[in-house]
């Protein structure tokens, strides 16, 4: 028994380890910010080797004094072990049967700060909690005793925790090699706003006397003062600040997705730029704001579909977009022509999302209805958000761990369909997001008028059996998820017919030679010069 459950945990963390997911996008929604007093919490595990799939881990009953193996998410190296809880809840990726629900974005901060022999990394911290947790308060709670009695081993981490209830934002970091724990920082956002993370630790001042609401590590001022980090009265610590001190690429690379995520849901407040560009001592951005008006579903889906839109950092307008405005920019982020360094642009919506997700957390409802994953795998802006409720005990096999791999392309998986419409779509991307976004607002669409009807009959079924409500949101689950992946390789397939060899089918099917866009051929006659204009002919001359 004790071999099974260990053996199940460290073949689990393996294949979740195939690459650091340390580029991410969160945003944070509280019942209040909500249009339907859901919470909310989003998600975009970006990487260029990220395999994107649905975990699960089902419940369990596990023996007393029993140990699981614990494998660094990252990389898969074995770390340790430590001690199996009584009882775990089943986990349909990062959304637990009780509707907790996690995410993360990795901010590095100190370097002397990692610890190589902790035991357990902010990878596996999650699905642990997740598989322990009863509420958001709880997982923070686990999370942190699990780093202080085993080690924490990963560099400094954003976490966003939620249940249907309360929302928070935790920032944690090591204690250095040979220094057992972490030091860290959890708030909870206040009702009626929103908030955000991207890769840079965002929490400053807190407050030292309000446990409802923010709860801290016993040394994480007394920390600082020690390694001199900070100085000055207790009440002006800043975690950030001591802990992960901000640069230009925090600003310009991280902190202005924050910044594009804010300056959407709250228009009014007319966020400055600057601090998104990475002017040196530009104003920080406030750890929350309350948005203009509260944020249905498909407005938080849409904060991930952001390019920075109508900004002076807008990536479909210079050059770099090419004639068909593409908002992406292969890495590396800098570059340098003649020792100058340059830089791309880095936007909440990336080529390099291996999954992302919408977790949505609804108090009026059972937890096996209440809690779905809008869970989609790929580039958000050119993906679908399919709904996975939390209390599914099967995934949908095109996105389950085991359907293909990062290293070879299947049709089977959904990782691999949704690239190929997307890759493609790169080419003459103007042009065809149009029919992608058509087919993706057809599709989540009917998911989000579905819902309603699928939440009434699996309430009805689970006052008389709560298995058989877990087995009907499976099967909507697991019907859901198969029909995208086929509509989805349809879609390329039409992509293909309609623009084969650069050409443009209209909607009788007639092939046209639409050309490149006039802005376009503008650019090309100036930098070519007389290089590529017609020479006129001596008849032609005479006729003339």
């Amino acid at each position: 028994m004790k071999f099974k459950q260990s053996l199940w945990i460290s073949v689990t963390l393996f294949v979740f380890s195939a690459v650091a997911a340390s580029a991410c996008t969160n945003f944070l929604i509280t019942r209040g910010a909500s249009a339907d007093s859901s919470t909310m919490i989003t998600y975009a595990a970006d990487s260029h080797t990220l395999y994107g799939e649905l975990y699960y881990f089902p419940a369990g009953k596990h023996v007393e004094g029993s140990l699981i193996d614990v494998h660094e998410w990252d990389t898969g190296n074995y770390l340790g072990k430590i001690k199996q809880v009584a009882q775990t809840f089943s986990v349909v990726g990062n959304m637990n049967e009780h509707q907790v629900s996690i995410g993360e974005t990795t901010y590095g901060g100190r370097r002397e700060l990692h610890d190589p022999e902790g035991i357990v990394d902010y990878g596996s911290l999650m699905y642990l909690a997740l598989q322990r947790a009863r509420s958001a308060r709880e997982a923070i709670t686990i999370m942190t005793d699990l780093v202080a009695e085993y080690g924490y081993c990963s560099s400094g981490e954003s976490f966003s925790i939620a249940d249907p209830q309360e929302v928070w934002i935790m920032e944690m970091i090591g204690k250095g090699k040979g220094n057992r724990g972490a030091v860290w920082v959890a708030r909870r956002v206040p009702d009626g706003y929103i908030s955000g993370h991207a890769n840079q630790a965002r929490i400053r001042q807190f407050p030292l006397k309000d446990p409802k609401n923010c709860l801290y590590a016993k040394d994480v001022i007394s920390f600082a003062r020690e390694k001199k980090y900070f100085e000055g009265a207790d009440v002006d610590f800043s975690f950030a600040d001591a802990y992960a001190p901000l640069d230009f690429g925090a600003q310009r690379f991280c902190e202005s997705r924050v910044w594009s995520g804010f300056r959407r849901a709250a228009p009014s407040q007319n966020f400055s730029i600057d601090f998104a560009k990475g002017v040196p001592g530009s104003e920080p951005l406030p750890l929350w704001i309350k948005p203009d008006k509260k944020l249905s579903l498909r407005d938080v889906m849409e904060l991930m579909r952001d390019h920075f839109e109508g900004t002076d950092l807008d990536m479909t307008q210079d050059i770099g977009a090419g004639p068909y405005c593409l908002p992406y920019r292969w890495r590396p982020l800098t570059w340098q022509v003649d020792s100058v360094t340059y830089v791309n642009e880095r936007a909440i919506s990336t080529q390099q999302t291996g999954f992302s997700f919408v977790a949505q957390a609804r108090a009026h409802l059972p937890n096996p209805i209440g809690g779905i994953l809008w869970f989609s795998v790929d580039d958000a802006y050119s993906t679908v958000y399919v709904p996975m409720y939390c209390g599914i005990t099967r995934v949908p096999w095109n996105f389950a761990v085991g359907t293909g791999s990062f290293n070879e392309f299947s049709w089977d998986s959904a990782f691999w369909v949704f690239n190929f419409v997307a890759n493609f779509a790169y080419s003459r991307y103007s042009e065809m997001i149009v029919d992608i976004q058509k087919v993706q607002r057809e599709l989540e669409g009917n998911f989000l008028a579905q819902v309603p009807e699928i939440d009434r009959a699996a309430a009805a079924l689970h006052k008389t059996s709560p298995q058989l409500a877990r087995d009907y949101l499976s099967e909507f689950s697991f019907r859901s998820g198969a029909e995208t992946v086929a509509r989805w390789k349809k879609l390329g397939e039409f992509l293909i017919y309609k623009y084969l060899d650069g050409n443009l089918r209209d909607e009788h099917g007639k092939v046209k030679h639409p050309g490149y866009p006039p802005a376009w051929y503008r650019i090309i006659a100036g930098q070519t010069g007389e290089q590529l204009k017609e020479i006129p002919w001596p008849q032609e001359q005479k006729n003339h």
